[in-house]
């Protein structure tokens, strides 16, 4: 039996094992360790690896089960809301770097249609490497994760073009008609998953689900995900594409978390191969002949990419500092450009010395990628203190937002994610003057066109928060994804308004304590309170009564809250009235029809007796009574200003309440 395919694999975990506990060491990322690996190991290195044919077979699996992923924690209703990133961002980054390209590649007297195809190879991203970054780094969620991911979506789905364009540019093919089928095809795959994500995936899950097997859970998982790669890719479209949409498919239904988190080691293991596999086909005489101009290469291809990017960010109305951020993280080449190379090559439109050197600066590149991001952030900083606000803030009408806000103790919305909105829509309802800054300019379209107050721009920018009257307003609650442009808009909201009152969205504990410093009253980590919400559900599935669930709520509160005001006391702006109330709190409740303390009167004692808190105001209608007369007598919607101990509080609610 030939053991030969798995010596080879053998070889290169432990190889990975090696490099990458080396570079992270030296806090350089994984996917370095992985090129290095392959660049060692390969047949014109070290030799390790002679027949990649299988390496490369396994890495392609790589590529399938990380946009497989993607999709499954994506979502179709998430797609359409950046359609226009995708559409119009993604065909103008696409065509504005193919035309440069083109340009560049003419004037050094190659071909047009072999300049063209130079094009083709650059304009393509990697998606396997930005987007792991970007979800290591948790930056899915905030403006320059998205507009970075539909231009990537973008990207993905042009590879099948490109691929039938080849042949074209060579001189043979029949170009046109093949794409136009082609796209048809694409269109029909596309309309396919969505009514397959409605009525055919989750009747499946039920069935597999019902069996209780997990087996058979993961199994239905790997089918739905191999089986539409397969399918997309006997229609001429890419496996990747394929896999995106069976993701996709997967992330409308109930069982999509544990579908994920399934299928999350396979992806692991798998694109650690991809990676190794992209090392294994550079020859490391190449770097010796033609180190400068490797070098120049390198250069001039990020330089292209992030300035071309960071232009279609800017004309699509997007912030300076996001568009800076996204162009730099798409500044690489990308893995179908591999693909797409070896089409070319076998056309003639690539020589082996130019597709060597194509390989060793789009290895360079995707290396450097980590670094991109890492210096994208004090770039645009940069080039936001030089350049006049008019210039950063964006090129869209949507950045013409009109006269200051005429509100006055008003509540500052910083983001319109699902904590924003959510926030947003409670504070309409209840009619408290609200104001929102979001930087999505469609989302700002839309909501204007809504009769909703919301300001486009960049709310780390003085002038953006002067517009939103930061001087009259009560509260700014920070519901953005961003924690360094959290860190920015919290220092800057200190600084301009030091009584202002300042709530922060987290992700972490670990990032509390620089938030508080910066000049945040409350931090509240999404760490946190998930464990609350996760010890609430399972309790309920014990059947454990309600009103132990709320104490053990309570006490889980009062533990970890302790440590979080233990934190805040640290900072003197942090410190509000309960900073100064040792283990007391402030509630408020209103009294509802036939409740316990309906008609009942202060100097009755029902209150204090009972649960020991104390009254601090009531108030009716329109009307506030602070610390009112022992002779006061509640009603049926009052509302009642408590102060008192955690343990009080929960007695004291029960009394507010029917029955």
């Amino acid at each position: 039996m030939d053991f030969h395919a798995l010596r080879d694999i053998v070889v290169l975990f432990g190889l990975a094992l090696f490099t990458v506990v080396v570079l992270r060491k030296l806090r350089l990322p994984s996917i370095i360790g992985f090129l290095i690996t392959g660049f060692l190991a390969g047949p014109y290195a070290l030799g390790f690896i002679r027949n990649t044919h299988q390496v490369e077979q396994m890495a392609e699996y790589g590529v399938v089960l990380l946009l497989f992923t993607i999709g499954m924690e994506f979502s179709l209703k998430e797609l359409m809301r950046i359609r226009h990133m995708v559409l119009i961002g993604g065909g103008l980054q696409l065509a504005l770097t193919i035309i440069a390209v083109a340009v560049i590649g003419s004037l050094d007297h190659f071909p047009l249609s072999q300049s063209i195809f130079f094009g083709f190879l650059v304009a393509l991203s990697s998606t396997a490497i930005v987007m792991k970054l970007m979800m290591d780094a948790g930056e899915m969620d905030t403006p320059q994760g998205k507009a970075a991911l539909g231009i990537l979506i973008f990207q993905d789905l042009c590879i099948v073009p490109l691929m039938l364009f080849t042949p074209f540019l060579a001189g043979g093919g029949e170009g046109l008609a093949d794409i136009a089928v082609v796209s048809a095809k694409a269109g029909a795959v596309v309309l396919g998953a969505h009514y397959g994500s409605r009525f055919v995936v989750p009747w499946l899950f039920e069935q597999v689900v019902k069996t209780r097997s997990r087996e058979l859970f993961v199994l239905s998982i790997i089918f739905i995900g191999m089986g539409t790669a397969w399918l997309t890719a006997q229609v001429g479209l890419s496996l990747a594409l394929g896999a995106f949409i069976a993701g996709l498919a997967i992330s409308e239904s109930e069982y999509s978390h544990q579908a994920l988190s399934d299928i999350m080691p396979f992806r692991e293991a798998f694109m650690s191969l991809f990676f190794i596999s992209v090392g294994m086909l550079l020859k490391p005489v190449i770097l010796l002949k033609f180190p400068l101009l490797l070098i120049g290469l390198v250069v001039s291809i990020i330089l292209i990419k992030a300035v071309l990017t960071t232009a279609v960010g800017f004309a699509l109305g997007l912030p300076m500092r996001i568009a800076v951020i996204a162009g730099l993280s798409l500044a690489q080449i990308g893995e179908f450009s591999f693909v797409l190379s070896r089409s070319g090559l076998s056309y003639g439109l690539l020589t082996r010395e130019t597709y060597q050197l194509f390989l060793g600066a789009s290895i360079a590149t995707m290396a450097l990628t980590p670094l991109c991001l890492k210096i994208s952030g004090p770039v645009a900083d940069f080039l936001i203190g030089v350049l006049p606000h008019h210039w950063t803030r964006g090129r869209s009408s949507l950045a013409q937002n009109g006269d200051k806000v005429a509100l006055q103790d008003h509540v500052i919305v910083v983001g319109y994610g699902v904590n924003g909105k959510n926030l947003a829509g409670v504070l309409k309802n209840l009619e408290i003057p609200r104001v929102i800054i979001e930087t999505n300019p469609f989302t700002v379209r839309r909501l204007r066109n809504q009769g909703e107050s919301i300001i486009f721009g960049d709310a780390s920018k003085p002038e953006i928060l002067e517009h939103a009257a930061i001087g009259d307003a009560r509260i700014v609650v920070i519901a953005i994804s961003d924690a360094a442009a959290s860190r920015r808009i919290a220092a800057l909201v200190r600084q301009m308004n030091p009584s202002i009152h300042v709530i922060v969205r987290t992700r972490y504990l670990l990032e509390m304590e620089p938030l508080f410093k910066l000049g945040a009253n409350e931090v509240i980590p999404e760490e946190f309170e998930t464990s609350v919400e996760i010890l609430s559900r399972v309790l309920k599935r014990f059947l454990i009564p309600q009103d132990v669930i709320e104490e053990c709520i309570a006490d889980v509160r009062r533990d970890g809250y302790d440590m979080l005001r233990s934190a805040s006391k640290r900072h003197s702006h942090a410190v509000g009235i309960a900073g100064f109330l040792s283990g007391a709190e402030i509630g408020s409740f209103r009294v509802r029809k036939n409740a316990p303390l309906e008609g009942e009167s202060l100097r009755g004692g029902l209150l204090r007796t009972h649960s020991g808190a104390t009254v601090v105001a009531i108030k009716r209608g329109d009307q506030i009574t602070a610390n009112p007369d022992p002779i006061w007598e509640f009603q049926a919607d009052d509302i009642a200003l408590l102060l008192a101990t955690p343990e009080q509080m929960r007695v004291a609610a029960r009394l507010f309440e029917p029955g």
